[in-house]
Order: structure tokens, then C-alpha cells, then sequence
């Protein structure tokens, strides 16, 4: 056999496999986007409520506040501001700006545990929330969606 021909073989039959194990998949369910889990009521924005976020970035991580943002926005906190600055922190801080600490409170527990909230009401600003991001606050794993 010449060695176009050879190569021709192996390339139909590797696409023979290929094809095989992609429809054997596809009938049993498999490969398919689930998506992001679904929002967690406790911790999502209540409905019919504008909360306005401000994030801050207090680390030296690039990109921090942006994938705070998307957390928060992908949960229905309406985030006005997203900022990098202010003094280093270990410790992430929710402030409660408007004398609400239950939306404060879900903030925090979206975050996770390296977060705590304080109230800090503060009428000058027209701010619900301010996030201050510390150096222990770690986002989820993205998922890679291509």
C-alpha cells in the first residue's frame, strides 16, 4: 500500500471511531451543557429589589472585582461600581450601607466563609453595599466554555 493511501485508511477509520463515540454519547446524554447551578434563593438578590453594589479590589490580584462582579450580578445584585484600591486586606468585608443586614448578610454568605459583613451606614453615597475584597477571598473555578 502507498503511503498517501495508508494514510487515508487511518484517517477515515479514526473518524469512523470518533463518530461512533460522539453518537453514543449524544444518545445517552452525555456532553451536554448543564450550565451554572441554579441560583440559590437564600443568597440571590430579592426580587423586585434593586441592591447597588460597589466592589472593591484591596489585593494585588488583577481581575478580582470583575469576577466578584460577575458573581454578584449572576445572583441579581445590580453592581454600580467596581474599583481597585484602599488599603491591603486579609479578610473580605461586606458593609451594610443603607440599614439593610439581611441584603448585607447574603452578600457575605455568597461569598463564602473568608467574608464577614459590618454595618457602616453611609447616606452620602447611594450605595446598598460596599465589597471590599481581601487576599483570602478565592472565586470559584470558571467553567470552560468554548
Amino acid at each position: 500500500m502507498k503511503r498517501g493511501t495508508r494514510t487515508l485508511v487511518v484517517g477515515l477509520v479514526f473518524m469512523l471511531v470518533a463518530g461512533g463515540a460522539w453518537a453514543t454519547r449524544a444518545r445517552r446524554g452525555g456532553w451536554t451543557h448543564a450550565g451554572p447551578p441554579p441560583p440559590d434563593s437564600a443568597l440571590a438578590a430579592p426580587a423586585g429589589v434593586r441592591i447597588r453594589v460597589q466592589v472593591v479590589n484591596t489585593t494585588r490580584t488583577r481581575g478580582l472585582a470583575r469576577r466578584a462582579t460577575h458573581l454578584l450580578r449572576d445572583q441579581g445584585f445590580d453592581v454600580v461600581d467596581m474599583v481597585t484600591g484602599g488599603p491591603p486586606r486579609d479578610t473580605t468585608i461586606v458593609l451594610d450601607r443603607s440599614g439593610h443586614p439581611e441584603w448585607a448578610g447574603r452578600v457575605a454568605k455568597l461569598l463564602g466563609p473568608a467574608a464577614r459583613m459590618e454595618a457602616r451606614p453611609d447616606s452620602s453615597h447611594y450605595l446598598d453595599i460596599t465589597v471590599l475584597l481581601g487576599s483570602r477571598w478565592h472565586p470559584a473555578a470558571e467553567p470552560l466554555d468554548p
